[in-house]
């Protein structure tokens, strides 16, 4: 099948959306689309659509879409802030005990790290060495000058230079030991940490590259910690897998450990509550009952800090 759709202007795109029944004043519309693509609104508008056609649900508002569109926009940079300082922390953990069991250069070593094989080994150094020949931070041009007989960076300055994919690269390379070791720091089982990282990496990128997070289903599933060892998962809420509940569920449990003083979940609660009330949060998959769950009844949610 051949593609036919004729390029419109932006009036020609407003007039064509009122006629399909949305309730806005042209000449705005017209102005929103300028900035904001067809297609990355067309999203928000979705679900407001007559099953099976292009027409919209009578009185479908411009304004609610555009509410939505804005609150998504502002979840993706509340979950980005989440993100990195889970980031930040499994780096300095994992940067911690690789340099204290195998020394500052312990990466570079192969053997230090069995769960990669030698190809990607090499592709991993290549990219650390890619970034820090290109890096403008202070602290490599003054190690750099300072030791030049030195051409690889010690673990604790690699990890810095590390996007979150090559960090999970390396904690996936890493030992048994090593994995159990940082994941007991979060009160879970490695190979639910791991899942955690996978499923973060792809939340990370997603929002890094502006896609709709507020109603996504996951691709990229976690584990769910089993209710033997982590109760709070299951009772009295059953925490889900592929939703957008699910990130921030596993956000707020991990925060609590690595940033307790952010007041994280009380920003995240004021976004929906306070500036986009009329956000259905059902459809990020929250349960009726989710305020029963544990890791979302937390002091610091009631009593937060914003650092």
């Amino acid at each position: 099948m051949k593609y036919t759709k004729p390029a419109l202007s932006f009036e020609q795109q407003a007039k064509l959306l009122i006629s399909r029944g949305l309730n806005a004043d042209q000449t705005f519309l017209a102005s929103r689309l300028k900035d904001v693509n067809y297609y990355r609104l067309s999203a928000y508008w979705h679900s407001f659509r007559q099953k099976g056609t292009e027409t919209l649900q009578t009185d479908t508002s411009f304004a609610v879409v555009w509410d939505r569109y804005v609150f998504d926009r502002q979840l993706r940079l509340l979950i980005m802030d989440a993100i990195e300082r889970v980031e930040v922390s499994v780096k300095t953990r994992l940067a911690n005990i690789i340099a204290l069991q195998y020394g500052p250069f312990g990466h570079l070593n192969q053997e230090n790290l069995p769960g990669i094989p030698g190809d990607q080994h090499g592709f991993l150094l290549d990219k650390i060495n890619r970034e820090m020949s290109h890096s403008k931070e202070p602290f490599i041009a003054h190690y750099l000058s300072k030791y030049s007989s030195e051409k690889q960076l010690p673990i604790w300055m690699a990890v810095e230079i590390m996007d979150f994919g090559a960090m999970l690269t390396l904690f996936r390379a890493t030992d048994q030991y090593t994995k159990r070791h940082i994941a007991t720091e979060y009160g879970l089982r490695a190979g639910v940490l791991e899942s955690w990282l996978l499923t973060l990496n792809y939340v990370r990128n997603l929002c890094a590259h502006h896609g709709r997070m507020w109603n996504r289903t996951l691709p990229v599933a976690p584990l769910i910690p089993d209710q033997r060892n982590t109760i709070e998962f299951h009772v009295p809420v059953e925490i889900p897998t592929n939703n957008t509940f699910t990130v921030l569920t596993i956000l707020v449990y991990l925060l609590i450990r690595v940033a307790p003083q952010s007041g994280w979940q009380h920003r995240l609660r004021a976004l929906w509550m306070n500036k986009h009330p009329q956000i259905p949060i059902r459809i990020m998959g929250f349960p009726e009952n989710w305020t029963a769950c544990p890791i979302w009844k937390t002091e610091k949610a009631t009593h937060p800090r914003t650092s």
